[in-house]
């Protein structure tokens, strides 16, 4: 039936922008200014071929390429949206419906109108309420008020109009508002754009697409290049024309190629298209391992992460509480109380489900004799205050079946004390005197020591049903039954996680709402601290200001017994310390320090929506060794694109300056189309390749880079320019070895007539452009590392290995295949001047791996 509604209605979702097509997509590649210049060049180029009656082999090859840029453009474009749509099924959010009479989970785009939905707080989702329990709701962004709405379930009467004004509707809720507190049922009434968000938004525009700190850096990046580039473009036109002194068309076509061939050299056309491309790879593979990044943004964070601040349950340890231990001189009592005041039920195997600490707790009961589903028949829930975080308290009201009204509460210890007046002894019920509360505290703090979470239970009758469900009304005059001592066992890959991250400079922080024992016995099983002084409770937090909170931040790594506002106050202090901090969350009242954080991570279990749609980084299995993994994987990803960029702009380098030099000293050296062909083939493929570079053995022993590192930081900009030279010399000896050896006169005169020594010149063009092509292709290899020897690296990485096979494939290819010859004008090479022209290119390996070797024995003595 679902499945039927669901294809009646369609799927509950806004409908989206459309999206560029392919056509769009393409010509958007042909918009580029540069790629604009060379169809310019090659129109001009025909017409006079034209007029001369030549066949205009330049235009082919120039549009020939220029297409096949595009379409590679529009390949790599179509593989980033498909990967950020997976990232966006998999961070989908999800509903609990009830379905076949079971709870099940459902992505939320597939509810449909008559589904009965559970809320808890943290939900959001359209329906008609059928039941509440001080449910509140937050509709902020349909009606504009900034207090939570109450909601129940009672039928509401229409106005004069008929209607009931959307600010007025109680017993509905809407998509775009979330469960802020309590819990309830609503039965679904309107889905996607039916709904009261579908109504506001008839048609949701794109989303613009998020660029990153680096891609924006990229962007500018480019501007500079392609304004420097003009620059040097005009002067080399006009240096030209009026060295020459020939104005004639073809002469001013001439000296327009040659400087668009310079602009052609200078622009790493596949730059942005291999950051994005390598991004979102990286993102993608990182889901895969539990860490489902939601903005691109983050993975340049991540690796600038010096304090990681997280959780305790579920994300240091296993979230499998078990109860190990109690003190009651009533157990029966004990186990009822705390099976029937708790949310978890056992399934069809008699496994609790829900909440860890409640199933704990109902599981207790069960090994006690106490099964849920009977002992609820007998005592049915009449009412509830709901648990929060600021009451660390539940409680519940039941009614027995011989009529009474017995309420049952649980809590924290020390704050349930406080509400009790009697206890529970083997002699029935007793004032509790200041002697047995010391002695309740005490069991407490031998249980905590044992790092074990203690809960306490109380009781209290009524003659009546309340008249009232609040905490002020019931949550006092209590009668104290006793405690539940469980534990949650630490998850054993954690351990390392915690080593990893000391070694690689970050600081482990744990948050907990735990007794401040239990907390300090698991940090110092996991080596968080090595001090309980290390240690600071949420009361004591509150007696510091927030000055002397920072000036002490350093010292605290384990924060227990602290209220979400505290974890604002935590990210702020380490913040203001210039930290990059990282925070966990899944509550709806983690979602400000999670938006305050430089990276938010929601829970991917535990977590509500809420939490989810703030975060930055999702933890699908809500482990702490997750987060170490992605800042390990961030580090990497980060690593890879700035090898990337250096292979590139190296390359590119080397081509503006052979160019440049070639054109003042007025000789042509390389045209457009080998250009053009050089940065398709030689460059972009190694580029991907170095994207998915295994990651080096010490990324994880660095320090954490600083956030507002530049892109040439750490000497790229000094590597840049030596590598491009270092090409250059190699290209330039190419071009007159075979210049020479082919019977060129070696003089200004010779080389910049053109019609003087056309063979020879023909097989230097044909050596440089083999040359300059493999060489860039073997600086690929170096760029493997930009500081290790890639002879001690111990990896291997096979797609850099075929890409460079490819491209000498490609490159023999289009000098040795009679007609590609002939389109590129390259003369045929006998093996002699085949064999230099590789033997010049590997040269660019010895000498860069004596220059990392200088590099690094500077950086010793440095460091000593």
């Amino acid at each position: 039936e679902a499945e039927a509604r669901l294809a009646e209605h369609g799927k509950n979702r806004l409908a989206e922008g459309k999206k560029d097509g392919i056509v769009k997509k393409f010509l958007l590649q042909l918009a580029d200014p540069m790629i604009i210049i060379l169809i310019v060049a090659a129109v001009i180029s025909a017409v006079i071929a034209v007029i001369e009656k030549e066949t205009p082999t330049d235009v082919f090859i120039i549009m020939f390429v220029v297409i096949l840029n595009a379409v590679l453009g529009v390949i790599q474009e179509s593989k980033a949206e498909k990967a950020i749509e997976a990232l966006k099924e998999m961070t989908a959010a999800t509903s609990k419906v009830l379905r076949d009479g079971k709870v099940i989970n459902v992505k939320s785009e597939d509810l449909v109108p008559g589904d009965v939905i559970v809320l808890e707080a943290g939900d959001a989702v359209p329906a008609r309420i059928i039941e509440s329990n001080s449910l509140k709701c937050e509709e902020a962004a349909l009606t504009g008020e900034s207090v939570p709405s109450e909601k129940h379930e009672t039928v509401l009467s229409a106005g004069e109009n008929g209607d009931v004004p959307l600010g007025d509707r109680a017993n509905m809720i809407y998509m775009g508002s979330t469960v802020v507190y309590g819990r309830g049922k609503a039965v679904i009434t309107a889905t996607g754009m039916d709904t009261e968000m579908g109504k506001i938004a008839t048609a949701l525009a794109n989303v613009a697409e998020e660029k990153t700190p680096l891609q924006m850096k990229l962007a500018q990046l480019s501007k500079i290049l392609t304004w420097l580039v003009l620059g040097i473009c005009v002067f080399i036109f006009a240096f030209n024309v009026i060295k020459s002194g020939d104005f004639g068309i073809e002469s001013l076509l001439n000296t327009f190629i040659i400087a668009v061939s310079l602009a052609v050299a200078a622009i790493p056309e596949g730059l942005a298209a291999v950051v994005t491309i390598v991004l979102s790879m990286g993102v993608t593979k990182m889901s895969k391992r539990a860490a489902v990044i939601r903005r691109l943004t983050a993975v340049e964070t991540l690796g600038c992460t010096e304090v990681i601040c997280s959780d305790k349950t579920g994300t240091l340890t296993q979230n499998k509480m078990t109860v190990t231990d109690f003190r009651s001189a009533n157990k029966e009592l004990l186990a009822t109380a705390m099976t029937l005041c708790s949310d978890a039920n056992p399934d069809e195997n008699g496994n609790a489900v829900g909440e860890p600490t409640e199933c704990a707790l109902v599981n207790f009961a069960t090994k006690s004799g106490i099964l849920k589903p009977e002992v609820s028949v007998k005592q049915p829930r009449i009412g509830e205050v709901p648990f929060d975080s600021m009451r660390k308290m539940m409680t519940t009201v039941h009614k027995t079946s011989d009529g009474k009204i017995i309420q049952y509460t649980k809590g924290a210890p020390d704050e349930l004390l406080r509400r009790c007046t009697k206890i529970i002894t083997e002699n029935g019920i007793e004032p509790l005197t200041d002697k047995k509360r010391a002695e309740i505290l005490a069991q407490n703090k031998e249980m905590a020591d044992k790092a074990l979470r203690v809960l306490a239970a109380a009781c209290r009758m009524h003659d009546s049903e309340p008249a009232e469900y609040t905490s002020e009304a019931l949550e006092r005059d209590l009668i104290f039954v006793g405690l539940c001592g469980m534990i949650d066992p630490v998850r054993p890959e954690v351990l390392d996680a915690i080593k990893a991250c000391k070694t690689a400079g970050i600081r482990p922080i744990m948050i907990t709402g735990d007794h401040k024992d239990t907390a300090v016995a698991i940090a110092l099983e996991l080596g968080i601290i090595t001090d309980p002084s290390q240690a600071i409770t949420g009361a004591e937090l509150d007696s510091l200001s927030d000055e002397e909170f920072e000036r002490a931040v350093d010292y605290y790594s384990v924060y227990a017994r602290v209220q979400p506002e505290h974890k604002v106050k935590i990210v702020s202090a380490w913040k203001k310390r210039g930290k990059i901090t990282a925070m966990t969350g899944d509550g709806v009242n983690d979602a400000p320090s999670i938006k305050t954080a430089d990276i938010g991570i929601g829970m991917g279990i535990t977590g509500t929506d809420v939490t989810k749609n703030v975060a930055d980084m999702i933890l699908a299995d809500d482990n702490f060794a997750t987060i170490v993994y992605a800042v390990e994987e961030g580090r990497k990803i980060y690593s890879n694109i700035r090898k990337a960029i250096q292979f590139l702009l190296s390359s590119n380098m080397s081509e503006v300056i052979t160019i440049f030099t070639a054109s003042v000293l007025g000789f042509t050296i390389l045209k457009a189309p080998h250009l053009l062909w050089i940065n398709l083939i030689t460059d972009c493929f190694p580029a991907l390749a170095l994207g998915i570079e295994p990651g080096e053995k010490d990324v994880m022993h660095q320090k954490p880079r600083a956030k507002n590192e530049g892109i040439f930081a750490g000497g790229l900009g000094f590597d840049l320019v030596y590598q491009g030279i270092l090409v250059t010399i190699l290209t330039l000896a190419a071009y007159f070895i075979g210049y020479v050896t082919s019977g060129g006169e070696l003089t200004i005169a010779a080389l910049a007539d053109a019609s003087l020594f056309a063979d020879a010149k023909a097989c230097g063009i044909t050596m440089a452009f083999l040359t300059m092509s493999m060489a860039e292709i073997f600086h690929s290899y170096n760029m493997r590392s930009q500081r290790h020897s890639i002879f001690t690296l111990g990896t291997h990485n096979f797609v850099l290995f075929g890409a460079m096979i490819a491209a000498l494939a490609l490159t023999t290819a289009v000098i040795e295949i009679p007609f590609l010859a002939d389109m590129f004008d390259f003369a045929p090479l006998d093996f002699e001047h085949y064999a230099i022209a590789l033997g010049l290119s590997i040269i660019v390996i010895p000498v860069v791996e004596l220059v990392k070797l200088i590099q690094r024995t500077v950086a010793k003595k440095k460091a000593h």
